[in-house]
């Protein structure tokens, strides 16, 4: 007999069901986005009001992302441990909360813990809507639904983009590039509350009514024929709370497999920091080069404009090439583009074309590199295995502006120091093809299972589906 999980996995597609899931969680990426492309545009700004020297200016993107990094180890646990529905709006409610008090920040530094502050609310969104979603989604096309997720994030720096070059003509126009995000993400948390926790959450903790709840009510609305099912008895768990709890979900992950965690970490890490060292600081470069801030800020809306086909494209061929090719060859050659741009930004039409090329390939990676992560780790360890290794990404690109701005950018020369960037990036994707499996078509709680004897070791809470 099928378990409860095994028929959640086995449902056929809807968009008024698992689709609904899909673009709210989807609206909440694109917050995310649309925060963090902000950055860029905040730092010109910001460093003209406030009379900032340029390293001071990469101090808009450390503070949000290191808030990031903080919201990600820290809701990606909570998550794990209250639920995905509860962690999924309170979220939102905190970036809200800090984004319209910055807003109206008197001074710098007082921007700079809010902004903190904003971040650590919306670094939850992403490993919680990916886990949501991921556990909604039908295995058949769970590949395509995480990856098309990334659409949103395109989206959200676009739109962020063009609401920005709106509002330059505008006195204090930072402050009301801020205050344009809150409402959208109140109405947001509204609409999330209807969505229902994660069936395969609510199994895990031993919640059998609620599950079969869940479970029926999304078997009527499918329109799926009704079978019985079983829903297993969970393995009690205990532990601390707090940061303790994300210190041993730390140590569960690593405990896992060594080389998965390992592997995601690097990929996080290096083609994150790639991808936002581009978004932060693609508006000041071009200024440098003497562009003006409509020029400059329509050129990164350029990059995340070609995105959008970038994120298409990789949802098309994820569950036909397979997570790791994509992967492997897309943001090695995106972050060699990014080098090309370097050398050729003097040449107009050679700028323009290799940032719409790097803007394609990194989104044709992103997408695939946050499904392929949210497949590697098994129900209990999802949410925070992924909050980790995005965790990695935020708290290393949080503190790069600080570096690219003061160092490498005016001691090494930017095709040096995307030349470096690439390189990392090919080291991580080296690594992935050794120590990481393919997902591709696996159940869930399968795809990550590491054949080494790390896994044989792994948690009693990892029980398959």
């Amino acid at each position: 007999m099928k378990t409860g999980d095994q028929i959640v996995q086995e449902l056929p597609w809807r968009w008024s069901v698992q689709g609904r899931i899909f673009i709210i969680g989807g609206l909440g990426y694109l917050f995310d986005a649309y925060d963090i492309a902000l950055n860029g545009f905040l730092m010109p700004l910001l460093g003209a009001h406030f009379d900032l020297s340029l390293s001071a200016r990469g101090l808009v993107a450390t503070a949000n992302l290191v808030g990031m990094a903080v919201g990600a180890i820290a809701w990606g646990a909570v998550a794990d441990r209250i639920g995905r529905k509860k962690a999924f709006s309170v979220t939102l409610l905190i970036f809200a909360l800090f984004s319209v008090l910055g807003a109206l920040s008197p001074n710098y530094p007082v921007f700079l813990g809010l902004r903190f502050l904003a971040g650590v609310g919306l670094g939850g969104c992403i490993p919680v809507d990916y886990a949501l979603v991921g556990e909604f989604s039908p295995r058949k096309y769970r590949g395509r639904v995480l990856t098309a997720l990334d659409l949103w994030w395109p989206i959200g720096v676009t739109l962020c983009g063009f609401v920005s070059t709106a509002m330059l003509p505008l006195e204090g126009n930072w402050r009301w590039m801020l205050a344009t995000m809150v409402l959208p993400a109140l109405l947001l948390f509204w609409a999330r509350r209807g969505i229902p926790e994660s069936p395969i959450y609510l199994t895990k903790k031993g919640r059998e009514t609620e599950a079969r709840q869940v479970i029926d009510g999304l078997v009527a609305r499918t329109g799926a024929p009704a079978e019985p099912y079983v829903i297993p008895e969970p393995v009690a768990a205990s532990g601390p709370r707090g940061v303790a709890a994300a210190a041993e979900q730390l140590g569960r992950i690593w405990k896992f497999s060594p080389r998965i965690t390992s592997a995601a970490w690097l990929l996080f890490a290096t083609i994150m920091l790639v991808y936002y060292a581009a978004l932060s600081w693609l508006p000041s470069i071009l200024k440098e080069e003497g562009l003006g801030d409509t020029a400059a800020f329509m050129s990164t809306t350029l990059m995340s404009g070609v995105g959008i086909l970038g994120v298409l494209v990789s949802t098309a061929l994820v569950d036909v090439v397979g997570r790791k090719w994509l992967i492997g060859v897309s943001a090695p050659v995106g972050s060699l583009a990014l080098v090309v741009f370097a050398l050729v930004m003097k040449m107009p039409t050679g700028s323009v074309v290799t940032i719409a090329v790097f803007g394609f390939l990194m989104q044709l990676a992103i997408p695939v590199l946050y499904a392929y992560v949210a497949e590697l780790y098994p129900t209990p360890l999802r949410a925070s295995g992924f909050g980790w290794a995005s965790s990695v990404s935020r708290a290393l690109t949080g503190f790069a502006p600080l570096l690219f701005g003061s160092v490498m950018w005016p001691v090494l020369g930017l095709p040096v120091t995307f030349a470096v960037l690439a390189l990392a990036v090919l080291v991580a994707v080296g690594w992935m093809a050794v120590a990481a499996p393919e997902t591709k078509g696996r159940a869930l709680d399968s795809a990550g299972q590491d054949p080494s004897a790390a896994a044989a070791r792994a948690v009693p809470e990892q029980a398959p589906l």
